[in-house]
């Protein structure tokens, strides 16, 4: 059975869900400062979660009278968002770790904030390959980021792991090892952050898609038959996808409707040819 986007981020919500409340609740009982911070930043999976799946909806519909290019940046906004989302835990876990460095780690008396903290790593990394994976196939960019999230959530149990493997082995002594571990992470997830941020902002300014794009849409152009030349080629990226336009020179003693012909056998050709186009826009005039 193929994975859908909707079917992979219902699966990281419960997955965070489940692996949230143990880890908060064992930071709770067992007074472990780095499975709670743990257990918050899932909790900000879910938050990610829920907004990605509300994301994929509303990018789905159909133009209406109020959007008539349609919903897709409704998914660049999401992305956006888990961006924003990812950089606030970056900032968190790094502030918490800091602090964590000047004040000293109490050792954790039991081996079950460990445990959780483990179990996560592996849970979290497929999550992250999975939604990569379909994030890839559908190019999605809201599922990409969340795709990322779930990889942020595996560094942090790495982290928190580490620290409290260190604790239980040398105790006081040790325990610094979860801070400075955290500290690193939070570099890498706000440089994480800062790329998705960037990409989501380049679609919102209508950022042109990259060369490899351009040059495979020319290519189609000149092969199509009929298309004697063409000028005013613009192409943008739309929540991960490629919207365009483009004048195409014809036979000037050609019908209109062999024009048009001509126009909409192009369209067919570029929307065919694997080059993420879902929007086409042809002028015709005669050569």
């Amino acid at each position: 059975m193929a994975l859908t986007a909707n079917g992979v981020t219902w699966a990281g919500l419960a997955c965070n869900i489940v692996l949230s409340a143990g880890k908060i609740a064992a930071g709770l009982i067992f007074a472990s400062q780095a499975i709670l911070a743990d257990g918050l930043h899932g909790a900000s999976d879910m938050i990610t979660d829920l907004v990605v799946l509300l994301g994929l909806k509303a990018s789905q519909r159909d133009p209406d009278r109020t959007h008539p290019y349609g919903h897709r940046r409704i998914a660049t906004l999401a992305s956006m968002f888990v961006g924003a989302a990812l950089l606030a835990a970056a900032a968190i876990i790094a502030f918490g770790a800091i602090g964590s460095l000047r004040q000293g780690a109490c050792p954790v008396v039991s081996i079950i904030p460990f445990c959780l903290a483990a179990i996560t790593i592996p849970v979290k990394e497929i999550l992250f390959r999975l939604t990569r994976l379909v994030a890839r196939r559908d190019d999605n960019i809201a599922l990409r980021a969340n795709a990322w999230h779930h990889r942020s959530d595996a560094l942090t149990s790495i982290a928190a792991a580490a620290g409290l493997a260190g604790v239980a082995i040398g105790g006081r002594q040790w325990a610094f090892l979860d801070a400075l571990t955290g500290i690193v992470l939070s570099a890498f997830l706000a440089i994480v952050a800062v790329k998705i941020m960037h990409r989501a902002a380049g679609e919102l300014v209508d950022r042109a898609p990259g060369q490899a794009a351009i040059d495979g849409i020319r290519t189609v152009l000149r092969r199509t038959e009929g298309v004697r030349d063409f000028h005013a080629l613009r192409a943008r990226l739309v929540g991960g996808k490629v919207a365009m336009d483009v004048h195409i020179l014809v036979d000037p003693d050609l019908t209109v409707a062999q024009g048009h012909e001509i126009a909409t056998q192009l369209k067919r050709h570029i929307i065919t040819s694997e080059q993420r186009v879902v929007e086409v826009v042809v002028h015709v005039e005669p050569a």
